[in-house]
């Protein structure tokens, strides 16, 4: 099994890059291939899926995304194909928040997750996800807010206007009821 590999970065596709090895290419897929350059070096952190008719490489630029990765597809039902959606597309402070305090609008907004699924994540991994965070910073704070009121039916005009005023150190679910205070004056 692959921890990580370390190489060039030769092309970037919608949903896979290629990393050059001693020269050799893998098609790796990625979260958020258009965050990696082409002609620059990255470690990457790689899963292996292998089955009957395939071998597919899934890489992580950050160890506790690999690792998030790996704990979402420990549940029933969730895939590889499933949970890299999730990671593009959340932070993984808002993933983990979302699955401790059961936040199911949250977990549904994933592609193809729907409400029996975000049940299964949080019965299978809430409370057993403890690793540091290195993306707590408050673009993605304030980011999942955002994607938290859209998901409430507001508009995006609406929320710019108050989001300015709620406090980035909260967790998501006080900066929700705060934000909600604040619309509803």
């Amino acid at each position: 099994m692959y921890t990580y590999f370390k190489g060039l970065i030769t092309e970037i596709e919608s949903n896979n890059v290629t990393l050059e090895v001693n020269n050799i290419g893998y098609r790796i897929y990625v979260p958020n291939p258009f965050s990696y350059q082409e002609n620059k070096e990255y470690k990457i952190y790689v899963y292996n899926k292998i089955s009957e008719d395939d071998s597919l490489l899934y890489g992580f630029k950050e160890k506790n995304e690999y690792e998030l990765f790996l704990k979402l597809i420990s549940v029933k039902g969730l895939g590889p194909k499933l949970a890299l959606p999730i990671l593009a597309t959340g932070s993984i402070s808002g993933i983990i928040d979302a699955i401790d305090r059961e936040n199911l609008l949250y977990l549904t907004k994933f592609p193809k997750i729907g409400e029996k699924l975000a049940k299964q994540i949080i019965l299978d991994l809430k409370g057993k996800i403890n690793m540091e965070t290195s993306d707590t910073n408050d673009n993605d704070s304030m980011e999942d807010l955002m994607d938290t009121l859209i998901a409430l039916g507001y508009k995006t005009s609406e929320i710019k206007k108050v989001i300015g005023s709620v406090n980035a150190s909260l967790t998501l679910e006080e900066q929700v009821k705060e934000a909600l205070r604040l619309l509803l004056k």
